[in-house]
């Protein structure tokens, strides 16, 4: 069996053992790399966080998916980060300077975990955030009272479970880029998210984009790079 001469540190990566960060990432894409909490232990969680804000400490560094123990590891260990229970996130480090605008719609407060991982993620991205909450189809004079809101935006991310119609609504109403999230809430035959997924794909309203099911973190990346290739235009935050 022929080895291959050991070539030492590969430049952009750092490597931890367990996990090789790529530190590359901001030069590349203009966004460092994210740590995704789901099946890390706490320390390995703190460790990651740590190690990226040390390599960017002029950005802000996000983890998302954590456990509550994960939470705790990191409000002990890294005080300065600014941990939020309902989006399961952590930030370590100040978000970049605001350029452009994205709304976050959701339909109904049982999506608050989904919409508050995408609006994190959309600030540690570079976007200002304006968030509508509880919204659903079900009352729609509550989102027709939103118009004015819903038209500021530079990109919109709309969240909702069930049947998953809200995106359809809205892109009906405004012209504004618009990414769908289908969330997992919902009974039987909602399938774990996957009637709201169908529905989105489907959608009768042109220019609705669709991620996958729950997935702030992506809808959030997505549209705070919409906003920030917007015209400048002045930004909110709820």
């Amino acid at each position: 069996m022929t080895h291959l001469p050991d070539q030492g540190p590969q430049p952009g990566v750092h490597d931890l053992g367990y996990a090789r960060l790529d530190t590359d990432r901001l030069g590349r894409t203009g966004d460092a790399e994210v740590v995704y909490g789901a099946g890390k232990t706490p320390s390995q969680v703190v460790e990651l966080l740590r190690t990226l804000h040390a390599t960017h400490p002029g950005h802000a560094v996000l983890a998302t998916r954590l456990t509550d123990e994960a939470q705790a590891a990191v409000t002990a260990a890294l005080p300065d980060a600014v941990v939020d229970p309902v989006g399961r996130t952590a930030v370590l480090g100040e978000p970049p300077t605001r350029r452009g605008t994205v709304a976050v719609v959701a339909a109904g407060t049982s999506d608050a975990p989904v919409a508050a991982e995408a609006a994190t993620t959309a600030r540690v991205f570079g976007a200002g955030v304006d968030v509508i909450t509880d919204v659903g189809v079900a009352g729609l004079h509550r989102i027709l009272g939103e118009r004015e809101r819903l038209d500021a935006a530079d990109c919109l991310i709309v969240v909702a479970g069930m049947e998953g119609a809200l995106p359809s609504v809205v892109g009906g109403l405004v012209g504004v880029p618009l990414v769908a999230v289908p969330t997992s809430v919902g009974y039987g035959a909602s399938f774990g998210g996957l009637a709201a997924l169908l529905g989105m794909l489907n959608s009768c309203a042109p220019g609705v984009t669709v991620v996958n099911i729950d997935n702030g973190f992506g809808a959030g990346v997505f549209a705070a790079r919409v906003a920030r290739q917007s015209v400048p235009r002045e930004t909110k935050e709820a």
